[in-house]
């Protein structure tokens, strides 16, 4: 995945890892993409070595110099191939830990259970407002404008975790019935 939200990026435009990091971070790349962004020079680095990206210049910033990387024409094609990887992959991921626990949930008694969904339900509002904050940050960043894939995948996001809030609410709905 680091592949190719960097790959991306520098294919809109030349970037120092510094400003790749920045753009990751605003985007919350980290929660919906996977990507740990302190990982992002070791990335460039390993891509330099194989001829995807390249350093187009090196900048001066105060005491520091900053490289600003951009894509290759091999590091394109990369791109290209990555992308289509990531439409074919499987996007369905289950919530198999909490499924792992529901099928046992016996094992513990019904207000330790109960509890241990409220924490979960509690951290299902958590991540909501965090996509919502993240959705106004990107809003703002991009002077209203989010590009209408961008909010499709953000819909799709915000609709999973009403689902999870649904499931986990008919769960303690279950539970509490049985008290």
């Amino acid at each position: 995945m680091t592949r190719v939200l960097v790959l991306g990026m520098l294919d809109v435009q030349p970037l120092s890892g510094y400003d790749i990091q920045q753009v990751l971070r605003l985007s919350d790349a980290e929660r919906w993409g996977g990507v740990l962004i302190g990982s992002i020079y070791h990335a460039l680095k390993k891509m330099e070595k194989e001829g995807l990206v390249a350093v187009d210049s090196i900048e001066q910033t105060g005491h520091r110099q900053k490289a600003i990387y951009k894509i290759t024409k091999k590091g394109q094609a990369h791109l290209q191939q990555l992308v289509g990887e990531c439409l074919e992959a499987s996007s369905v991921s289950y919530p198999s830990t909490l499924y792992s626990g529901l099928s046992f949930i016996e094992k513990i008694s019904n207000d330790d259970a109960l509890t241990a969904l409220y924490h979960q339900r509690d951290a299902l509002a958590r991540e909501y407002a965090e996509l919502d904050n993240g959705m106004r940050l990107k809003n703002a960043a991009m002077s209203n404008h989010i590009p209408p894939m961008t909010n499709l995948i953000f819909e799709n996001m915000f609709a999973i975790v009403k689902q999870q809030q649904s499931f986990v609410e008919k769960a303690i709905q279950l539970l509490e019935s049985e008290k």
